[in-house]
């Protein structure tokens, strides 16, 4: 089992981590973010990616989600925890609450760029369940035991919210209010600019995915609290950082509960529609960590 986590660039600055390197991948698709920085914590091999870059200079709508994802298959990387900011549209999802996500919804225009097929191989995943749920179920245990380690009056304790829709819009801009009160109506918890992506990816690269949704602010629908800010926005990113190393280093003590294989790991077995023979051979060659085991030559 390798696991890779995506996240901000501190993470990786984790108590106990062990053989910390940093590794450059190529990929057909373009550099990834960053360099990956790997190490070994309670054994576990981890592999970590700043989603925007160690200075945070990549914006979501740059980011180069189809180089990230095949650079953690070309490591061999079989689980994905996505660590990522969010704005929370539900009175009971608090700034600093923890949502483990199980549905989202696309409001992006960029679907072209969130897959790997096309130019010759057609492949067409189900999606219905976008997350890993074995996955989900241990990353949310280990986001509880984090809140108990950080302590604290109860009330002040984050909350760890173990189902949640997360809306992809594009932005960079926060939302206005009157996005903001419809997708309150749409039935939406969460909104946020990177997962979406992410999830479809990691599915169509058969890597179990978990979107761990840190809750940064109220977005701006809400009327006691201020608007999102930046300032709002990385105040709460720092006071989360911590809790999200916690859950990071609980994952890795609860490693032997995460089953080696699961659904997600044959994702490709009934999606791929090309047939073999038509399949380019220029195609073929650049997917073959993706494709190779269903597509011989």
């Amino acid at each position: 089992m390798k696991i890779g986590i995506i996240g901000g660039s501190g993470l990786y600055q984790i108590e106990h981590l062990r053989d910390v390197r940093e590794i450059k991948i190529d990929t057909p698709f373009g550099a990834p973010s960053d360099l990956f920085i790997s190490g070994k914590l309670n054994g576990i091999e981890l592999f970590f990616l700043p989603r925007h870059g160690r200075n945070h200079s990549i914006m979501p709508g740059e980011l180069n989600h189809r180089a990230n994802i095949f650079a953690m298959k070309k490591l061999g990387i079989t689980h994905i925890i996505s660590i990522s900011a969010v704005g929370s549209l539900r009175q009971e999802m608090r700034p600093r609450d923890v949502v483990i996500v199980d549905q989202y919804f696309d409001r992006t225009k960029n679907a072209g760029a969130h897959t790997f097929f096309g130019n010759g191989v057609v492949a067409h995943i189900s999606m219905a369940e976008p997350v890993c749920a074995q996955l989900a179920s241990i990353v949310c245990r280990a986001a509880e035991k984090a809140a108990d380690e950080a302590g604290g009056r109860s009330d002040d304790r984050p909350r760890i919210h173990p189902a949640g829709t997360y809306i992809n819009m594009e932005g960079p801009a926060f939302s206005t209010k009157a996005e903001s009160n419809v997708y309150r109506a749409w039935g939406m918890d969460v909104i946020g600019m990177t997962n979406l992506a992410e999830s479809k990816l990691a599915r169509e690269a058969e890597i179990a995915y978990c979107t761990v949704a840190m809750v940064t602010d109220y977005d701006c629908w809400h009327d006691v609290h201020e608007n999102v800010s930046v300032e709002m926005v990385v105040a709460n990113l720092q006071a989360n950082a911590k809790l999200a190393k916690a859950l990071v280093s609980w994952v890795t003590l609860m490693h032997n509960d995460i089953p080696e294989t699961c659904s997600c790991h044959s994702a490709l077995s009934n999606a791929l529609i090309t047939p073999s023979a038509a399949v380019p051979d220029s195609r073929l060659k650049e997917l073959e960590p993706i494709i190779g085991k269903y597509i011989k030559r």
